[in-house]
């Protein structure tokens, strides 16, 4: 497939594996793969950005290390480190020339071809590691920055930290977001927000969740079986920035349909606004000024116009040369 034909899907033609770039039909594996059996991956999502200075990757260090603990917790021994990771996303966003596009770097268990191994126990199968890039626009849709969305709380209960660790981004977690999410969508709603174990806001299928409330911003700690987003820690520091005050506490149901505003955060989502949850409106029905204010500041930060709060560097540029003229002025 040439680079022409896989632009034309605004695909990166190639996807790194294990220390390599192959070309994008090159990347299978075998069907008695565990992962594909068992779940036994973990990945990151990641957002490479057009900025004034040319195309970056959002918080790339971070999403990186991530990405690690995840592998880490499942007792997965990879032989490269994070900033083997983060020089290789570079890689496949630059070969790819794509000015803005989604990473998706996974590292699962695969199938030891010498010695076949079929079972839960993964320990006789190799790891291996890969990223792939494309073209992914606004997750729950373009006009949903603007207007919103309207949501459902899930009948499905948010899996809880002991039996499956959420700080870990892995793929066997994801069957869970899988049963909010067709639930939401076959009620005719856009997303699903699922409760802990305790009844407590946990978060949307893919999205970590915030609350406005008398000029506050709200959300729910990382005890609520919650992933540790990074868009969720970007919007903290955006906020205290801007001097609005930030409360990571539990949340009940109830307190969802009585916020002022109402909004996710994720990778795939950004910041988009939440309209109504189980068909009541949320404040005037519409993104509240606060969401704007952030949503704004927040774009202003990943096109580069704007230095990230304490100048933190969450911009990593795909062309050096660029990265050297903003470090410099």
């Amino acid at each position: 497939m040439s680079t022409k034909d896989v632009n034309t899907l605004r695909i990166a033609p190639k996807i790194w594996r294990n220390g390599e770039l192959i070309d994008w039909n090159d990347a299978r594996v075998h069907v008695m793969t565990h992962a594909i059996h068992y779940g036994s991956s973990v990945f990151e999502g990641i957002r490479a950005y057009e900025t004034v200075n040319g195309t970056a990757v959002f918080r790339l260090t971070e999403h990186m290390q991530r990405l690690v603990n995840s592998a880490k917790i499942y007792r997965m021994d990879i032989k490269f480190t994070r900033e083997d990771f983060c020089k290789a996303a570079v890689d496949v966003v630059r070969d790819s020339e794509l000015e803005a596009c989604y990473l998706r770097p996974i590292i699962f268990r695969g199938l030891n071809e010498e010695k076949p191994a079929f079972g839960v126990n993964p320990f006789p199968n190799p790891v291996d590691c890969y990223i792939a890039a494309w073209d992914w626009g606004k997750y729950l849709g373009e006009e949903a920055l603007e207007a919103g969305v309207d949501v459902c709380v899930s009948s499905w209960t948010r899996i809880t930290t002991n039996s499956l660790p959420a700080v870990a981004k892995a793929g066997a977690n994801y069957m869970n977001s899988q049963l909010i999410k067709m639930e939401a969508l076959l009620a005719g709603y856009s997303e699903g927000i699922a409760l802990d174990d305790r009844g407590f806001v946990s978060e949307g299928s893919g999205e970590n969740l915030f609350l406005v409330n008398n000029g506050t911003l709200i959300t729910p700690p990382l005890g609520a079986s919650i992933l540790p987003g990074i868009t969720r820690d970007s919007v903290v520091q955006i906020a205290r920035e801007l001097g609005i005050p930030v409360q990571e506490t539990t949340v009940q149901r109830a307190a969802l349909y009585l916020a002022d505003e109402l909004f996710f955060t994720g990778t795939a989502a950004e910041i988009t606004p939440i309209r109504s949850v189980d068909r009541i409106t949320i404040g005037t029905g519409k993104r509240g000024e606060i969401t704007k204010l952030l949503q704004d500041r927040f774009f202003e930060v990943i096109r580069g116009e704007r230095p990230a709060p304490n100048d933190a560097p969450w911009l990593t540029y795909v062309n050096e040369s660029a990265e050297k003229k903003t470090a410099n002025g």
